[in-house]
């Protein structure tokens, strides 16, 4: 089980397969894990394209299942899970790369594409993450409830006011829209972008949605998806041609 470190964070990460890298970020939330895409997820990423791709997932630091630990860097919760997911490919030589999202991964792709447009060749969005007007507490309360108190079972290091001000700023100082960029961002945002919309609290359609009106690059794979197994390997078909019409922009140079 391979590891490296950022700074004061060590991040456990697995690869798959061979190619054109593809970092896969799980769902989950503040628990994106390896462990949700074998296990959790509609499909498997890894499983699915390891045959033509190379690859790479990881755990987020201090997710509750997770083998990655780090601060907890209250000023900037979003970038610091940012620069890990940076920081990865870095450590593996790798400069450009297709990044495939679910839940969580939503945000963290329009933050990459925020703090590296020049790495991330195209973008898949999977059931991405975003606020509604009715419930802009949700993410905070039900952290709040649940990976925050797991995290300080685990970690006595870190305080109850800690978390609190981490979930704040992650998820109440800009409550709107994705979280990480705005709507102006998203116009401007000329990287190709895939989005598999989704319709629960944590998933707004109509977020997704709007991401996809915005994009000048975008895609929207059918809805509903994941109702049916009879559906899913057409949305995963439509993910691989993405994918397929984007790879030949990616460099496997080393940084």
């Amino acid at each position: 089980m391979p590891f490296f470190e950022n700074g004061d964070a060590c991040i456990h990460y697995e690869e798959a397969g061979n190619g054109t890298p593809l970092l896969i970020i799980a769902g989950g939330g503040l628990n994106s894990t390896i462990w949700q895409l074998n296990n959790n997820s509609p499909f498997n990423p890894l499983n699915e394209f390891k045959d033509s791709f190379r690859c790479i997932a990881m755990d987020l630091r201090n997710s509750t299942d997770g083998q990655s630990t780090g601060p907890l860097e209250v000023d900037r919760p979003w970038d610091a899970h940012t620069d890990d997911h940076l920081a990865l490919m870095d450590h593996l030589g790798i400069d450009k790369f297709l990044v495939l999202g679910f839940c969580i991964g939503g945000p963290f792709i329009w933050n990459l594409l925020k703090h590296a447009p020049g790495r991330v060749v195209a973008g898949v969005l999977t059931q991405p993450s975003g606020s509604r007007p009715e419930a802009r507490d949700l993410f905070y309360d039900n952290n709040m409830k649940g990976w925050g108190p797991a995290l300080l079972e685990r970690r006595p290091d870190i305080s109850p006011e800690t978390v609190d001000a981490f979930l704040t700023k992650m998820y109440r100082t800009d409550p709107d829209f994705v979280f990480t960029v705005t709507r102006d961002f998203v116009q401007s945002c000329k990287t190709p972008v895939l989005i598999l919309p989704d319709d629960v609290p944590a998933h707004p359609y109509a977020v997704a949605m709007e991401a996809a009106h915005l994009a000048p690059n975008s895609q929207v794979s059918m809805y509903p998806w994941k109702e049916k197994p009879e559906q899913v390997p057409i949305v995963v078909r439509h993910v691989r041609m993405f994918l397929d019409a984007h790879h030949n922009l990616v460099s496997v140079s080393p940084v």
